[in-house]
Parts: C-alpha cells; structure tokens; sequence
C-alpha cells in the first residue's frame, strides 16, 4: 500500500481532476499520480495536511463521521475571542442545517489587521485592508466531524472571519513542518501505525 503525506498549497483543489483549477495530482509525477486518491478534501484556498494513498479501505474509515477522527486546523481571522465565543466554540455551536459537535479551542495570539496582510487571499486584500487597525487573532481549532467548510462557518457564527486555514493533523497525524507547501513525502512505518490508530 502507499501512504503520502502532502503539504497542500492555497488555490489547488482536492481532486484527481479538474478542467478549470490545477489539482493536488499535478504536484505528483503521472505514473504515481494515477495510483493515488486523496483521502478526505481541503477547499480551494485551505492548504496544509492531505494524506494521498491507494488504500481505499483507509479512506472509508478516516471520512465516516462516527469514527470522530480529530483533525486540527491553525488558522487566523478579522474579529474577536472572547470567554463566551470560546466556550460556544467548544461546546458545540448551533449553525445552520446543522449543529457542530465539541470542538477544542486554543487563542494563540491577537494582533491587528495590518500585521496579517501577507497571509490574505489577493482577490480579498484590499477590502480587509480598508480597517488596517482592526482586530485579529490566531488560534488553532479541532474538530471531529467534516463538514463542508465547517471551520469557518463556526467561526462565523461567533462573528469573526477567517482568511488563512491550515490543516495542521489528522487524527494523531502531524504534518511534517519541513514540508513546503506543495512538496510530499511518503509516510513512514510509524506515522502509518499513527494515522491507523481508532480507526
């Protein structure tokens, strides 16, 4: 079986083809490209931690809901955190079509707008930048569920507005931080054994 972990970039989409937007295969070589699927997606403009295999047996496990595989995101965001944010954040946010289970929150850092414009998407830059001395913050989030885009709707439901999401784990899984962004690797026999545990 192969196990690679991926360091997705921004503004790749997840998937094994696409007719508009370049995908996470185009950064493997065509010959191991057509042996690989990407377990579980990353948006468009998500990046970090992607696990690309040929086990199909894995991914079925790591995507069903009720096996509550954790994945940890970093991410920074226009707003924010106060004491009862945190603990709707945690305690399981009402949204709509769907409530999120218990999530972990840590505050990292607060900062003000200005200082964070390197990490904006280009096409929203400038309308951030018209309030340079507005709030944010960093902060890392797990979560056990995967619904579709549901980091930020958490955090938009507590008023604040993510601009930079990184997948930073999955499941006791770390991603390997010597990794640039668009480089891979495959797993080791001990990281395998680590993305296998609960599953």
């Amino acid at each position: 079986m192969l196990y690679y972990m991926f360091n997705k970039p921004q503004g790749c989409v997840t998937a094994r083809s696409d007719t508009v937007h370049r995908t996470v295969m185009d950064y493997f070589p065509a010959k191991l490209a057509e042996k690989l699927h990407p377990v579980g997606r990353l948006d468009k403009d998500t990046c970090g931690l992607l696990i690309l295999t040929d086990d199909g047996d894995l991914d079925f496990k790591i995507m069903q809901p009720d096996r509550h595989i954790s994945k940890t995101y970093f991410f920074y965001a226009i707003g924010t955190m106060t004491e009862e944010k945190r603990q709707l954040l945690e305690n399981g946010i009402a949204m709509a079509g769907f409530t999120a289970k218990e999530a972990v929150f840590q505050l990292h850092r607060e900062y003000r707008i200005g200082e964070l414009e390197s990490f904006m998407p280009a096409e929203r830059r400038e309308r951030y930048m018209k309030n340079p001395d507005g709030a944010a913050f960093s902060a890392t989030i797990t979560i056990c569920e995967g619904k579709k885009h549901q980091v930020k709707r958490m955090l938009e439901a507590v008023g604040c507005r993510i601009f930079y999401l990184r997948r930073d784990k999955i499941g006791e899984l770390p991603l390997d931080s010597s990794l640039g962004q668009g480089e891979y690797r495959q797993l080791t026999e001990n990281e395998v054994i680590l993305l296998k545990q609960r599953l």
